[in-house]
Parts: C-alpha cells; sequence; structure tokens
C-alpha cells in the first residue's frame, strides 16, 4: 500500500490540475460544436450524411445531428416574393430555379420553401417570404464578384447580396 500511495496522490493533483485548465467543465459536444459547410458547387460531390432536395443549398451534416445549421456564406438574392401567411403552396417553381442555376453552373442556386419542419430554414429571410438565390462564397468579395456575374446576365434587377446560414431541425 505504501508503493501505491504516491502514485494515487500524484493522479490526484493530475485530475485536480485538468479540472482546473479553462474550458475543462464543457461537456464533449459543447466543445465539439461546429456549423455546417456549405456545398455550394453543384457540380462537386457533397459528402454529408444529410438528404438535401433539388431546390435546397446542400450541406455537411455530421453524423446523428437533429439539430443543425451552417457557418455564415453570402448569397446574391435574385428574386423575392410574398407568401401570404407563409402559405406552403406559395414558392419560386422548379423550373424558374433550373433557368437560373443555367446561368450559374459552379454555384448553388437554392430557393426557400415555407417554415416547415421538411424544409430547410434560411436565416435573414422572412417567414412570409420565399427567395431565389445563387449561393456566393464565404466572402464579401467572393459575394461582389458573383453579383457582377449576376448584373451581367441582365436577368435579375435588383439583386442584393445577403449573409446568411441555412439549417434544419429534425426534431
Amino acid at each position: 500500500m505504501k508503493r501505491k500511495a504516491p502514485f494515487f496522490f500524484a493522479s490526484l493533483a493530475l485530475v485536480g490540475i485538468l479540472a482546473m485548465t479553462p474550458g475543462a467543465n464543457q461537456t464533449r459536444a459543447q466543445r465539439t460544436a461546429k456549423r455546417g459547410s456549405i456545398c455550394g458547387n453543384p457540380k462537386l460531390p457533397c459528402k454529408t450524411v444529410g438528404t438535401f432536395k433539388p431546390n435546397d443549398l446542400p450541406f455537411r451534416i455530421p453524423q446523428n445531428s437533429v439539430i443543425f445549421d451552417t457557418e455564415l456564406f453570402y448569397a446574391v438574392v435574385l428574386k423575392s416574393m410574398p407568401a401570404k401567411d407563409d402559405n406552403c403552396d406559395i414558392f419560386i417553381s422548379e423550373e424558374e430555379r433550373l433557368q437560373a442555376q443555367a446561368s450559374f453552373p459552379e454555384n448553388k442556386v437554392f430557393a426557400s420553401r415555407c417554415a416547415d419542419i421538411e424544409n430547410l430554414f434560411y436565416t435573414g429571410v422572412k417567414p412570409n417570404t420565399r427567395i431565389l438565390a445563387v449561393y456566393a462564397g464565404t466572402t464579401l468579395a467572393d459575394a461582389r464578384r458573383i453579383l457582377g456575374k449576376v448584373n451581367e446576365t441582365g436577368k435579375f434587377p435588383g439583386a442584393a447580396i445577403r449573409r446568411m446560414r441555412t439549417g434544419y431541425n429534425g426534431t
């Protein structure tokens, strides 16, 4: 027992030191909580466990996530429309989204739907408004470059840059 005592007390001291380190009281989930990165190029595969609809902006989701959102990103809003009382039957058509996608083959064009558990949410968008937007990167410089390309098409008067997140609530 005498030989074990110094080892036992040294172990207790080490545990005490580790408990005093910053962040020691955080749970494992708090320390590892991250936000998903956007899969902004529709030509490249998106390695994620998520399943996305064609109108969604896909992002990387870790295994077993229930509520998850993305890092901040920029989008250029091409069009918006009101949907009174957040009516889920009102949205920008897939045909219109695909036409816009043809103009920006390396940047995902996405369209919001109603605030429903089956749909992604987009921050900075009113629940009673639908948007058609093109992913414009993670920096303002990237977004300005994409806005320039949008303006060159002449198809989307009033297009504007917006900083946002997307995510889902699978509860």
